[in-house]
């Protein structure tokens, strides 16, 4: 069997280990990254393709004839036409669950920075503000602890209960949405959840439904000194309302690890340099070592399942 990777420094700094994969399959073609133009040649003649972000339409089956699996080196399958899929008889696996202690400490990263200005602290000191005090500390930017706090979970799958754990964990009161038009007792309906968060945390997938999600009417109901964070998609959060709620001191701060279009190639309204107590990361809560190396791992056994007869986490039966 010939697998090929397409893309495979999206996952891969040079720090990951693939026997995993070698010790299921012996004929690989690993590639950096690939381009449209690029999918004549590479799919020709693989059987395996393994792809993160590369995007494999209907018209990328006709130039795979002998293709059976696609690996999705990712939870989202998005970027795969399920459809042509299933009519060409192609089975695709993702992988799931291994990227949770990550996006979780991602998470509690953002809202901990954000909670004692440790970015605006460290600006300080590097200006020498601190030098120059006449005290032993500087108390220039308000501190504010988790403990005792209300988060709110938008999307209660494996990452929003981790991150609920995490939180009672610090002492902070959990509250879980509903989803919309679903009644689910001990959760509440967004408007209602909305004014008692004191950090509101996204984990719920870009659907049509959760596009922009959190817009301007969703902003207001929030206290003002509350902080959002979002490692979930871009596009959830309406980022044209965000800049203006932070600028205007409608909200405490923002910690985001998505935007609408990555990479922001041609700039986005949440990296003006203007806009107070906002953190982007560059789509980077998944991305440990540890997580990346269970990202192969779990990729090898999904593999090696298909090879068994018994498709492992397909998401085309």
């Amino acid at each position: 069997m010939l697998g090929v990777f397409l893309d495979r420094d999206t996952v891969d700094r040079g720090d990951l280990d693939f026997n995993s994969l070698e010790n299921v399959v012996s004929d690989w073609q690993f590639y950096g990254f690939s381009r449209p133009a690029d999918l004549s040649t590479r799919l020709a003649d693989a059987e395996l393709v393994i792809t993160n972000k590369v995007k494999l339409d209907a018209d990328a089956f006709t130039l795979a004839p002998k293709l059976r699996l696609i690996c999705v080196a990712a939870t989202g399958t998005n970027n795969v036409d399920l459809d042509a899929a299933r009519r060409h008889g192609v089975v695709v696996s993702n992988v799931r669950g291994y990227a949770t202690p990550s996006v979780a400490q991602h998470v509690f990263a953002l809202m901990l920075s954000l909670s004692i200005h440790l970015g605006t602290y460290r600006r300080a000191v590097m200006k020498g503000e601190w030098q120059r005090s006449p005290y032993f500390c500087l108390l220039d930017y308000p501190i504010r602890e988790i403990a005792g706090r209300t988060i709110g979970i938008v999307g209660y799958g494996e990452l929003g209960r981790e991150v609920a754990r995490l939180a009672e964990a610090f002492g902070m009161k959990v509250l879980i949405t509903q989803r919309a038009g679903v009644s689910q007792p001990g959760r509440l309906p967004l408007h209602e959840l909305l004014p008692q968060v004191d950090v509101l945390s996204l984990h719920c997938p870009l659907t049509p439904e959760t596009r922009n999600l959190i817009g301007a009417k969703e902003l207001a109901l929030m206290k003002h000194d509350a902080l959002l964070i979002n490692t979930a998609r871009g596009g959830i959060v309406d980022e044209k309302a965000l800049a203006e709620a932070l600028r205007e001191g409608r909200l405490g701060g923002a910690g985001i690890d998505v935007l609408s279009e990555e990479p922001p190639m041609r700039g986005n309204l949440l990296l003006e340099n203007d806009i107070p107590n906002l953190i982007v990361t560059p789509h980077i809560a998944w991305a440990s070592h540890e997580s990346r190396q269970r990202l192969v791992n779990e990729m090898a056994l999904n593999i090696a399942a298909f090879l068994a007869g018994t498709p492992r986490n397909s998401v085309t039966a």
